[in-house]
C-alpha cells in the first residue's frame, strides 16, 4: 500500500466557498492534486475511475465560477462525481466509496446539500436542472440549474425531450455537454477556444441583442431569416446548429482540460442574459493516469488496483460469470438458428452481448442508452419472424415498461428478455438493484417469467426462451459468478410453468425462485439437524406457476415458505393468491397450513457486500430457518437469526 499523495493546496479546500477564495492561477495545481487524490482513493475502494478523471478541471471550474450549492449542479448518471465529492466536504470519507455505511458511488440527496438531485441512471440531468431553474424563476429566487451530461447520455431521447422544453428557463439553465467518446466535435485548439470566448462574451451578445432589436422593426419574415442566418453562421463555425434548433445558445467546442479556456467561457455564460446556454466541452476519459488513458474502456469501472503499476486486484478464479454464460450460450444457439439476434442498451460487456457480437456481428445491436427504443425494436423484429433477445439490466428495463406492456405483451409478440443484475447488486446499491422485475412482469397477461438458480439453469432457460414462440418470455439472473455446478453438455428445453424437486422431505417445504436456492439448501440442512424434514422446490417459473406442485406440497407439508430475490408482489404474492383461490389454506384450526413469504423488504437497501445486503433483507439461510421455526413456534426460534446477526457484526 502506497502512502497518500502530497496535496498541500487541496488540503486547504474543503468546500466550494474555500475554492472560490483561490486565485485563478492556483487552479492548475489544485486540479493536479485533486486528480492524484481521486486516483489514490479509487485504488483503495474500487469504482468508476476514467469518467471522474476526465472531468477534474471541469469540476474545479464549475465550482469556482458558479455559486454552488445555490446554483444547483446535476451530474448525469453520477459516475463522474468523485472529484465533486472531494471538493464538497466529503474528502474525509472518499475512501469509503461504494462500501457499507460509506459514500454512494453516485450523487445522493441525503448525502450532501451539494447533491441536489440523485442520479445513477442516464439522461435525467437536463430535466432535473430545468426543474430547479424554473422553480427558482417562479419563486423569484436566485439560482441556476446546471446539468453536466455526457455524450453517451445524449443518445437517450429523454435528453432531447428536456431540451425541447427548456426555453422558458432562459439564462437560468446551463447545460454542459461533456464530449469524451463520441467525437461529436472537430479537434479543439486555440481557434475554437477563441471563438467560444467571443460568442459568449458580453460584447458579442450585446451587439447581437442590439441587432436583434433593430431587425425586429423589419418584417417578421425578414427578422426570422436574419436570426436563422446568424445561428447557422455560428453553427457552421462551431458545430452547434442542432442545439440552436432546440432553442439553446451554443458555445464551443472548448478544451475541457484547459482552465484558461474554461474559466472565461463559464464566467461569460454566468453573466449573460442569453439562454438557455449549451456549452460543448471536449475531454479525455481517464485523463492524467496513463493506465486509464491506454485502457480500452478507459478504466470505466475498476476493482481495487495498484496506483504505480496500474495492476487491478483480481479475485481467485471461480465459476463463470452469469452474463458470460448467457452470451456464450446464445452465440452457440445462433450458429444453427439464423433468426436469433441480440439487443443491448449500451451495456454489451455487462450483459454478455459482446460475446454474441463477436460471433454474429450482423445480428447484434447496441441501441445506446435507449431502452424504450430497444424493446420496441425487438417487438418489430419479433413481428417479422426473428427471435430477438433484449438483454437489459433489471433496473434499466424499468425505463421501458410501457413498451413491454403496450408493444410486446398486448400484441403477444415473442420477445425474449434476458434480465441481468436480478436481485441485490452490492456496491452499486439501491439504484442498480434488480428488485422489481418479477413483480412488474408477472402481472402482465401473456408473459412467461423464469429465474435461474445457477449457471446451468441459465443455459437451459436461454435455450428454452429461444425455442418459445408463443409470446413474450423473460428470464432473470444475478450479477457475478455462478455457483460452480457442472455445465450441461446438452441443453434442456424446460416445460413451461413446471418446477423441479431438489430435495424431498415431509414437514417443511421451501419454494425457491432464482439464486437463493443455495441458501435454501443450507437452511434445509440446518432444519434437518433439528429433526424437521424439508423439501426444496426450485420453482423455475414465477409465471405461469406450477400449480400442481404447489398444491401437492401444501397438502403434504405443515409449513410452506417461498423465497425470492424480489420485492413484494412476486412469487410469494402469486402463490398466496393461488392458494386462496383454491382453498388450500382453509384447513381446520388445529391443522391449518402455515404459509410464509420471504422477499426483499419494503425499503431501498444501500450499497454493501451482497452477502450483507441479503442478511439485511432476511434472505440468507439463518433467516429462512428462523422463519420456519417461528411458524412452528419452535423453542429455538430467533436463535439462528441472532447468531447470524452477531456474525455479521463481527
Amino acid at each position: 500500500m502506497t502512502s497518500k499523495p502530497d496535496t498541500p493546496l487541496l488540503d486547504t479546500v474543503n468546500n466550494p466557498a474555500q475554492l472560490r477564495e483561490l486565485k485563478a492561477e492556483q487552479l492548475r495545481q489544485l486540479s493536479d492534486e485533486l486528480r492524484e487524490e481521486m486516483i489514490d482513493a479509487v485504488s483503495v475502494s474500487g469504482g468508476h475511475l476514467g469518467s471522474g478523471l476526465g472531468v477534474v478541471e471541469l469540476t474545479v471550474a464549475i465550482h469556482y465560477v458558479f455559486n454552488t450549492p445555490d446554483d444547483k449542479l446535476v451530474w448525469d448518471v453520477g459516475h463522474q462525481c468523485y472529484p465533486h465529492k472531494i471538493l464538497t466536504e466529503r474528502r474525509d470519507r472518499i475512501r469509503t466509496l461504494r462500501s457499507g455505511g460509506g459514500l454512494s458511488g453516485f450523487t445522493k440527496r441525503a448525502e450532501s446539500e451539494y447533491d441536489p438531485f440523485g442520479a445513477a441512471h442516464s439522461s435525467t440531468s437536463i430535466s432535473a436542472a430545468l426543474g430547479f431553474a424554473v422553480a427558482n424563476k417562479l419563486k423569484g429566487e436566485p439560482g441556476r440549474g446546471i446539468a453536466v451530461i455526457g455524450d453517451g447520455a445524449m443518445s437517450a431521447g429523454m435528453a432531447y425531450e428536456a431540451m425541447n422544453n427548456a426555453a422558458q428557463a432562459g439564462n437560468r439553465l446551463v447545460v454542459i455537454l461533456n464530449d469524451n467518446d463520441m467525437s461529436i466535435a472537430p479537434p479543439v485548439g486555440g481557434l475554437s477556444a477563441y471563438l467560444a470566448r467571443m460568442v459568449s462574451s458580453s460584447e458579442y451578445l450585446g451587439l447581437r441583442s442590439l441587432a436583434s432589436r433593430a431587425v425586429k422593426k423589419m418584417s417578421r419574415r425578414m427578422h426570422q431569416g436574419i436570426r436563422k442566418a446568424e445561428e447557422y453562421t455560428r453553427g457552421m463555425v462551431t458545430g452547434g446548429t442542432l442545439f440552436e434548433e432546440l432553442g439553446f445558445y451554443y458555445v464551443g467546442p472548448i478544451d475541457g482540460h484547459n482552465l484558461d479556456h474554461l474559466i472565461p467561457v463559464l464566467e461569460n455564460v454566468r453573466d449573460t442574459s442569453e439562454g438557455p446556454v449549451l456549452i460543448h466541452v471536449v475531454t479525455t476519459k481517464g485523463k492524467g493516469y496513463k493506465y486509464a488513458e491506454e485502457s480500452a474502456d478507459k478504466y470505466h469501472g475498476v476493482p481495487k488496483f495498484d496506483v504505480v503499476t496500474g495492476e487491478k486486484k483480481k479475485g481467485a478464479a471461480g465459476p463463470p460469470a452469469y452474463q458470460n454464460v448467457f452470451g456464450d450460450t446464445l452465440a452457440k444457439l445462433a450458429e444453427t438458428d439464423e433468426r436469433i439476434c441480440a439487443i443491448t442498451a449500451a451495456m454489451p460487456s455487462g450483459t454478455g452481448v459482446d460475446r454474441f457480437a463477436t460471433a454474429h456481428p450482423e445480428r447484434s445491436f447496441d441501441v445506446g442508452i435507449a431502452e424504450q427504443h430497444g424493446v420496441t425494436f425487438a417487438a418489430g423484429l419479433a413481428a417479422q419472424g426473428m427471435r430477438p433477445f433484449a438483454a437489459i439490466y433489471s433496473t434499466f428495463l424499468q425505463r421501458a415498461y410501457d413498451q413491454v406492456v403496450h408493444d410486446v405483451a398486448i400484441q403477444n409478440l415473442p420477445v425474449r428478455f434476458a434480465i441481468d443484475r436480478a436481485g441485490l447488486v452490492g456496491a452499486d446499491g439501491a439504484t442498480h438493484a434488480g428488485s422489481f422485475d418479477i413483480t412488474y412482469l408477472a402481472t402482465l397477461p401473456n408473459m412467461v417469467v423464469m429465474a435461474a438458480a445457477d449457471e446451468a439453469e441459465l443455459a437451459h432457460m436461454t435455450y428454452t426462451a429461444a425455442e418459445y414462440d408463443e409470446g413474450p418470455i423473460a428470464f432473470r439472473y444475478p450479477r457475478g459468478n455462478g455457483t460452480g455446478v457442472p455445465m450441461p453438455e446438452t441443453l434442456e428445453k424446460l416445460e413451461i410453468g413446471k418446477g423441479r424437486i431438489v430435495r424431498e422431505g415431509t414437514k417443511v417445504a421451501i419454494l425457491s425462485l432464482g439464486a437463493r436456492l443455495e441458501e435454501a439448501k443450507k437452511a434445509a440442512d440446518q432444519l434437518e439437524a433439528k429433526g424437521l424434514s424439508t423439501t426444496i422446490a426450485d420453482m423455475r417459473f414465477a409465471k405461469p406457476l406450477d400449480e400442481d406442485l404447489i398444491a401437492r406440497l401444501m397438502r403434504t407439508h405443515e409449513v410452506v415458505v417461498t423465497v425470492e430475490e424480489g420485492a413484494i408482489g412476486g412469487l410469494g404474492a402469486h402463490v398466496l393468491t393461488y392458494a386462496s383461490d383454491e382453498g388450500l389454506t382453509d384447513g381446520d384450526s388445529g391443522t391449518a397450513l402455515k404459509v410464509r413469504t420471504l422477499r426483499l423488504p419494503d425499503t431501498f437497501i444501500d450499497q454493501d457486500s451482497p452477502d450483507k445486503q441479503y442478511d439485511e433483507a432476511g434472505l440468507n439461510a439463518p433467516q429462512i430457518v428462523d422463519c420456519v421455526l417461528k411458524a412452528l413456534k419452535h423453542n429455538s426460534a430467533g436463535v439462528a437469526e441472532s447468531e447470524a446477526e452477531a456474525g455479521a457484526r463481527a
